[in-house]
């Protein structure tokens, strides 16, 4: 039960992901998160909409390990998705900002740790 709730918040989490690089990219709020100016935000939102796509998939890929029960048969499929969305947290927060392990990295391991342990 705990397993479910934490992959469906990483789920979540990254579903929003999606709506902002896809459809508010250009947004005041959206850039204020970002942190980028007007001029980037237009030059990189096909840039954006791609890693958007990338974040959806990765919210289906939980979505599908939901579905099939992460207590059985989604189990593996929960800890694949959860694994990448951790290494790409890492390679975020080496490469762009720190903040991406407290809100990408961190929660997918301890979704990781509680799914594996069965909890």
């Amino acid at each position: 039960m705990i397993g479910s709730a934490l992959v469906l918040v990483v789920a979540a989490i990254h579903l929003w992901v999606l709506v902002m690089e896809m459809l508010l990219w250009r947004t005041e709020l959206v850039r204020r998160i970002f942190g980028t100016t007007p001029e980037f935000a237009e030059a990189s939102r096909v840039l954006a909409a791609n890693q958007g796509l990338y974040n959806g998939f990765l919210a289906a890929g939980l979505g599908l390990a939901l579905h099939q029960g992460i207590s059985g048969a989604g189990q593996g499929l929960a800890l694949f998705n959860l694994a990448c969305v951790a290494t790409a947290g890492i390679f975020g927060a080496i490469t762009v900002s720190r903040r991406i392990l407290y809100v990408q990295t961190a929660p997918a391991l301890a979704a990781a740790l509680v799914v594996f342990l069965g909890i």
